[in-house]
């Protein structure tokens, strides 16, 4: 346990973001998940919940969350998977 105050302080901070941060990468893997399920069964909102995903991958970049190349990447592989689900190759 530290005893400075200032780390004690920031101990808490860290406590705070980390448990911002994790709700905020488990939204993301539940919306890409909802994305892709919603592609596999051919839903009219598909193309929606891909947004939402790429827009809450998007947010997490900008926060800080993600790292930019990591948060393009995730897109990317994400609007992929959906695309040859659309197209009917399955992978």
């Amino acid at each position: 346990m530290a005893n400075i105050k200032s780390q004690i302080k920031r101990n808490r901070q860290n406590i705070k973001r980390r448990a911002r941060n994790r709700s905020v990468r488990a939204e993301i893997n539940t919306r890409s998940a909802g994305a892709e399920a919603a592609a596999r069964a051919g839903d009219d909102d598909a193309a929606e919940k891909l947004r939402m995903a790429v827009k809450r991958i998007d947010m997490a970049a900008a926060k800080g969350i993600l790292h930019p190349n990591t948060a393009s990447r995730r897109k990317s592989r994400l609007t992929r998977r959906i695309a040859r689900i659309g197209a009917g190759e399955e992978g």
